[in-house]
């Protein structure tokens, strides 16, 4: 298995980089595109390490409705696309009322692309899971929100998900943006999947300072023993510190590939 980094907030190298998410992950057989950012950065940075996404893209999995994952969309086309139903919303921030949704609406969406919504966990290969909604089970995730929906009800961004990949009997974790909690999103692999060992949980962990959430997180990932970690995009340099103290992560950068062994059962 492997993901290149085509889109994150620090560049490398290179490279370029802007607010937003996206990866190609090669595992199973299939060349996944997991978030576009919201430019056409995902699409340069890829050509620069020789990839051509409109032709090797086999699907397109959106995490969540957000235009800083999802308004890259513009720039592809005729692709199978996975997302949760809910993506689609009306969506804005509480403190100005500005939008914060996709640039393209559902129907543009749904003629521009081979789309496929679910709720529920998806299996995209053998080994590769969607996870769909993800419930919200800790004390300390998912507890308060700076979205509202456009009716002004508090938007917890149900359609928040990520990918679960099994690889030599171990769980990859890679998530988007983690609006339903990081931990939660791994406990969910672990039941969705029937995997209980994680190996690396990769992506926005959406961890804003070193407070009370990032250090029950911290202390989550401790008692899992996870042997990779990577947060990016929406982790921000406080909770990054306090991760780096913990593991001595490395900073994700655009540009960068993970590989990880011949995926296996």
């Amino acid at each position: 298995m492997k993901l290149s980094i085509l889109t994150d907030n620090t560049a490398g190298s290179h490279f370029l980089a802007e607010h937003g998410l996206s990866y190609l992950i090669q595992a199973d057989g299939l060349n996944i595109l997991f978030d576009t950012g919201h430019s056409d950065v995902f699409r340069q940075n890829a050509s620069k390490l020789g990839i051509d996404l409109q032709q090797e893209v086999s699907l397109i999995v959106l995490s969540h409705g957000h235009w800083d994952h999802g308004n890259g969309l513009r720039f592809l086309q005729g692709k199978p696309l996975l997302t949760h139903p809910e993506a689609f919303i009306r969506r804005f921030r509480k403190k100005d009322r500005s939008p914060l949704g996709l640039a393209l609406s559902y129907e543009e969406i749904n003629q521009q692309f081979a789309l496929t919504t679910s709720a529920k966990p998806h299996r995209i290969s053998d080994r590769i899971f969607y996870l769909g909604e993800i419930p919200r089970i800790t004390p300390f995730e998912s507890q308060s929100t700076p979205f509202e929906q456009e009716n002004g009800v508090d938007d917890f961004v149900p359609d928040d998900s990520a990918l679960a990949i099994v690889n030599h009997g171990k769980l990859i974790v890679i998530s988007g943006c983690a609006h339903s909690g990081i931990c939660n999103i791994c406990e969910y692999a672990k039941q969705v999947t029937g995997v209980h060992t994680i190996d690396a949980v990769i992506g926005g962990f959406h961890l804003k300072s070193q407070d009370e959430q990032t250090r029950q997180t911290i202390r989550y990932f401790d008692q899992e023993n996870i042997r990779t970690l990577l947060p990016s995009h929406c982790t921000e340099l406080a909770a990054l510190a306090a991760f780096h103290a913990a593991f001595g992560i490395v900073q994700a950068k655009t540009g960068q590939i993970i590989s990880f062994p011949s995926t296996g059962k």
